[in-house]
């Protein structure tokens, strides 16, 4: 199996690595759009700030690519965000795959949301074997609320998407590199997909 993980310079890819090679996998850092392409799984990473993250995918061409990707795809944390229509952070137009905005959490809560959270109305093959009410590592500023295309919730303040999902395209919130053994088992059941 050709795992990519696009390397974009937007953060946390080593430790994504790392994930899949503690499952018995290697995945490929790339950003060549016929690599991309040929893969049969893609993980779209993201640790950073949104605008620059979207320069540095339109710098590579990369932003027209990752919609039309046919095989699964997985947006985490950032990725995830800069799937969807719009982020309030910086003002910034995303990908539009997922068909929805990401907004910034209110003044009610400590921001960021840093730490472990439950996950809840899990629907998806991506938390086959996965339990509601596990616990999953976050850490973000902005969320998407919860649409038809939610897959799994957790609440902060209020209930927001921490998984999505369209067609071939899912996304989470989450970090499942340092979720320990659930988000190992997301990965691994994303990679099964």
């Amino acid at each position: 199996m050709k795992i990519i993980i696009i390397n974009y310079g937007a953060g946390n890819i080593q430790s994504i690595k790392f994930a899949i090679q503690r499952l018995g996998y290697d995945a490929i850092l790339s950003d060549d759009p016929e690599e991309i392409k040929a893969a049969d799984k893609v993980i779209f990473p993201g640790v950073g700030e949104a605008s620059s993250a979207m320069q540095k995918l339109r710098a590579s061409g990369l932003e027209k690519l990752i919609p039309e990707l046919k095989q699964p795809v997985l947006g985490i944390c950032l990725g995830m965000q800069l799937m969807c229509n719009y982020t309030e952070e910086g003002d910034t137009k995303g990908l539009g795959i997922f068909d929805t905005n990401v907004i910034r959490f209110q003044k009610d809560v400590k921001v960021p949301q840093i730490g472990w959270n439950q996950i809840t109305s899990l629907k998806s093959p991506l938390f086959n074997d996965i339990s509601e009410n596990e616990y999953i590592y976050l850490v973000h500023s902005y969320y998407a609320p919860v649409t038809e295309t939610t897959i799994a919730e957790s609440t902060y303040g209020i209930t927001y998407s921490t998984a999505l999902q369209k067609d071939n395209f899912y996304g989470t919130q989450f970090h499942p590199e340092k979720s320990s053994t659930v988000g190992e088992k997301i990965l691994e059941n994303f990679l099964k997909l």
